[in-house]
């Protein structure tokens, strides 16, 4: 591709004319990989910065440079913003595939996977070809794509939507992560619909403050970025963006205030069933999505489909047949307990999932989690006093380390703690003693990894699935548990 049509939209501050017209072979971000003909964009990192590798990459064979400073050399380009162009060069040298799909984003601290989920599964119901792009991955055709973040780099994002374009989808539904936003990987893709779920406290080692992390989430909410948007009002930053609308916005909650509202919800360790108002419409709802919140994640896929014209009977098949999104609020029926296994990794995703275990349980409710290394501590005590809130017995574990000793994790948990926990850093040892101690119909939910099959330590990335540790303990120390509509456990998988 010509180094003119690569360039397209990008705010260039100082090019050399003459090199408009030279042929680019790929796009590289890290000099390492450079190789002849290829463009090297110098980009500024938390713990690199390309602009130190320039001479590097111009040796390993780059065409050109782009980058936000100035060199002495006819082939570096300047530009305003390098990730900006990033993205926009990746989405020209990808055919501008992006523009030819209709995109669906969902942004939010919590709640961002399983409203991606009910979306798609309504989408699908509906007719339509449909790509996933979330923490699970990325799902389409038949293909499961694991990226390793929530919204991949722009680089490996338009070639997905590229592939996704060339394999006949029509909709895409993914996760806007807060890092995507300020990283500005999203840049150039226009949605039809932005959601916002809500936002609370998390990704402060990053961002620092919740002003500077609420405003990167409400900075998705403008007009360059989508055409409508739908928030939840039961969120102080949703009724913001509600009072101060940059685009035209519709809300959702549990009551009559809200554009699309729950009533006369009914919640069991099965499902939830409620009946909708929206706009003036009514639907009565089925899902084996258990928890309020999960009512608030139905609100916004169907305020979506409606807004989209999906009619109202498809809109109800398909939440009704939508299975739990694996790893949140998976329950697991055991003879004489049941397991909820959830990926609740901040403190408002642990209450939502505490609060409602506790409705819904029959006996005591024990709490099993840890906290991630290398990420916010200030949450960390925040956790634990959660924990003893709504829980009757705590057990503090390891979650995925990363770099850090766990055992300073787990310390840094128990300055919120309110009452005795019990504490086992191994994770494993610490499910087989909850599983072992609790034997008369307690509720026990095990907190932080969700469907992750890992744990992270030291830079490596062990395996380790908590459904698996659950299965082989109950499998090893008690009688065969048995199968559940609401988590349908597989054996062969694990």
């Amino acid at each position: 591709m010509k180094l003119a049509n690569l360039l397209e939209n990008v705010e260039i501050k100082k090019i050399d004319n003459k090199v408009l017209d030279y042929e680019i072979k790929d796009i590289k971000i890290d000099h390492n990989q450079v190789e002849s003909g290829d463009v090297f964009i110098a980009m500024k990192g938390s713990e690199f910065d390309g602009n130190n590798f320039v001479t590097q990459a111009l040796k390993n064979g780059a065409q050109i440079v782009i980058s936000e400073k100035e060199f002495d050399y006819d082939n570096v380009i300047t530009v305003k913003d390098a990730r900006k162009a990033y993205a926009l060069i990746s989405k020209n040298f990808f055919e501008k595939a992006c523009d030819d799909l209709k995109f669906i984003g969902v942004t939010g601290t919590n709640g961002k996977t399983t409203t991606t989920n009910i979306i798609s599964n309504i989408l699908k119901e509906s007719g339509e070809s449909v790509a996933t792009i979330g923490t699970l991955g990325v799902i389409y055709d038949h293909k499961n794509i694991d990226t390793g973040m929530t919204t991949p780099d722009p680089y490996q994002l338009h070639k997905l939507f590229l592939d996704m374009r060339n394999s006949g989808i029509n909709y895409v539904v993914m996760e806007v992560s807060a890092h995507a936003i300020a990283l500005k990987k999203i840049e150039g893709i226009k949605f039809e619909i932005g959601v916002l779920t809500n936002i609370t406290q998390d990704h402060l080692d990053y961002f620092k403050t919740m002003e500077n992390y609420a405003n990167v989430k409400k900075s998705f909410f403008e007009p360059k970025f989508m055409k409508m948007g739908i928030v939840c009002g039961e969120d102080q930053y949703g009724r913001e963006l509600m009072i101060y609308p940059h685009v035209p916005t519709i809300c959702y909650g549990k009551g009559d205030e809200y554009d699309v509202n729950a009533k006369d919800i009914e919640c069991s360790l099965k499902g939830s069933n409620f009946n909708c108002e929206f706009l003036d419409e009514k639907l009565n709802i089925e899902s084996n999505l258990v928890g309020d919140y999960n009512v608030e994640n139905l609100l916004a896929g169907i305020a979506v489909a409606r807004s989209l014209g999906v009619d109202k009977d498809v809109v109800r098949q398909g939440i009704k047949k939508l299975a739990p999104v694996e790893g949140r609020f998976n329950v697991i029926n055991l003879k004489d307990k049941n397991i909820i296994i959830d990926y609740a990794h901040t403190p408002d995703g642990l209450e939502k999932v505490l609060k409602t275990a506790k409705k819904l349980s029959k006996n005591k409710l024990v709490c099993l989690f840890g906290c991630g290394g290398n990420r916010d501590r200030k949450k960390r005590p925040i956790m634990g006093n959660i924990a003893c809130k709504y829980a009757d017995d705590v057990v503090i574990t390891s979650d995925n380390p990363r770099f850090e000793d766990p055992y300073v994790i787990m310390e840094e948990i128990s300055k919120g703690l309110t009452k005795p926990c019990k504490e086992i850093c191994d994770r494993r040892e610490a499910i087989n003693y909850a599983i072992k101690k609790y034997k008369n119909n307690e509720t026990i939910v095990i907190a932080g990894k969700g469907a992750e099959n890992y744990q992270e330590i030291k830079g490596k990335k062990y395996p380790f699935s908590d459904f698996q540790v659950v299965y082989e303990s109950y499998k090893t120390n008690l009688k065969p548990f048995k199968k559940n509509k609401s988590y349908p456990f597989d054996e062969e998988k694990y």
